[in-house]
């Protein structure tokens, strides 16, 4: 099957529209990085004007070591909620660039079974067990990377999961160290 000049200028415009549709939401999941980094400075800077203080009005040991057990806990959800943050940011632009390459995919097997199917309605007379095997053929490397999409969206998954399960983990491991002292 041969394409068209119009076939070809189609497809690279198709392409160039997703390369840039791409390149967007990277420079979306930048600058929402930027904009955490931001917040997560302001904040610490503030954070640590307010420690300053508390630690100047510190009269004895026992008043500081009461004033630096009670930072432990805020500390470490703000590190975990951090962390989410980061997880987020990460996991939405790799959702979308996992997005686009299953359109991709999806399209291209569609071109794929279009040129087969061409080929077997132009094919020469006892050529059927070749087309077949052909169109067989496609049909198992289909069925394959369908597989293993569901394979990466089942380890995405698990992932997340074990992600949530590890900052719930962290939280309350941090609540005790806060209120022993």
């Amino acid at each position: 099957m041969m394409m068209t000049a119009d076939q070809i200028v189609a497809a690279q415009k198709a392409n160039v529209e997703t390369l840039f549709g791409l390149t967007q939401k990277a420079f979306d999941g930048v600058e929402k990085l930027v904009d955490l980094n931001i917040q997560a400075t302001k904040a610490a800077m503030s954070e640590s004007a307010e420690t300053a203080q508390a630690m100047m009005s510190v009269k004895d040991a026992q008043e500081l070591l009461a004033l630096q057990a009670s930072l432990m806990q805020p500390l470490a959800e703000k590190t975990v909620a951090y962390s989410r943050h980061l997880y987020d940011i990460a996991t939405g632009t790799g959702a979308a660039f996992s997005k686009a390459a299953e359109s991709q995919a999806a399209d291209a097997q569609k071109k794929m079974m279009a040129v087969v199917d061409n080929a077997a309605k132009n094919a020469p007379a006892g050529s059927e067990s070749a087309v077949a095997v052909m169109k067989s053929s496609f049909s198992a490397a289909n069925n394959a990377m369908e597989s293993v999409q569901k394979a990466v969206k089942q380890a995405t998954e698990m992932a997340e999961a074990n992600f949530n399960a590890m900052t719930a983990t962290a939280v309350s491991a941090a609540k005790p160290a806060g209120r022993k002292r």
